[in-house]
């Protein structure tokens, strides 16, 4: 029997993850690790700063008080025995889209992401919505793509990260690429009781990326978005340009630094 493995950001108790996991059930054994409370923006991190705490629900169920990624970890290396290691990890349905610059953000991407280093396929799943969330048709949509990577596999190390409309999904599917993000911090700064200062993080949003090609365009023409990434990130066309560096010693390098330091 097909095993598969599902974890999220936004917590246990997501409506998106109930309603992937409900769907995924027709596809195979699903066992569901996922945060306690909700971790979006956690990225790729692992926590090493404490202890982390597993809470068993039922067989098919477990919490950890940590990140996305303490989540895979934990449930490939102390919750699921090797034997019973699942075929697939999903991780999703977030509540937003996990769009251009935001998948470096994402902690429902680096629970895929942790999943695929790790040896086992990984995808993201992201609804690009902002209220009135209905997950019913992105989770169907969901089931059938986790089905058919199932069957027709991925490229070693490849991992999907999948945004999907709101709505019935009829408009096709397109493999894009990252788009890029328009926006800038806002930082607000609030006085607490005690006379304290605390920040919230927060941004303004410009008009998006909406190249052909990319996610950001491909969800604005009501399409499935299904970007392909890898944990490799070497900038490969840098490595060409830059190749005339393999000939400086570092003395070179060195000195190049102090004589721009020591400039007025």
């Amino acid at each position: 029997m097909t095993r598969i493995l599902l974890t999220n950001d936004d917590g246990i108790h997501s409506d998106g993850l109930i309603k992937l996991e409900e769907a995924l059930r027709a596809v195979g054994d699903v066992y569901t690790v996922a945060p306690a409370s909700e971790m979006s923006g956690a990225s790729h991190s692992l926590t090493l700063s404490r202890p982390l705490r597993i809470r068993h629900i039922d067989e098919r169920h477990w919490t950890v008080d940590g990140t996305p990624t303490d989540c895979v970890t934990l449930a490939l290396h102390k919750i699921l025995p090797r034997e019973e290691w699942p075929d697939i990890c999903v991780s999703g349905i977030n509540h937003g889209g996990n769009l251009g610059d935001d998948a470096s953000y994402s902690g429902t991407v680096a629970g895929a992401l942790e999943a695929t280093i790790l040896g086992v396929t990984g995808l993201a799943f992201s609804l690009v919505a902002r209220e009135n969330y209905d997950f019913t048709h992105a989770a169907g949509f969901a089931s059938g793509l986790v089905r058919k990577v199932l069957v027709e596999g991925l490229p070693e190390g490849t991992l999907l990260n999948i945004n999907m409309p709101p709505g019935e999904l009829q408009r096709g599917v397109r493999v894009t690429r990252q788009g890029i993000k328009n926006a800038r911090p806002i930082i607000t700064e609030k006085i607490d009781p005690r006379g304290k200062a605390y920040y919230w993080i927060g941004e303004e949003v410009f008009p998006e990326d909406t190249v052909e090609g990319t996610d950001y365009y491909a969800v604005k023409q009501g399409m499935v978005s299904v970007t392909p990434m890898r944990s490799d990130m070497t900038d490969h066309r840098s490595l060409v340009e830059l190749q005339d560096w393999n000939s400086l010693s570092p003395n070179e390098i060195f000195l190049a630094g102090g004589r721009t330091a020591g400039r007025v």
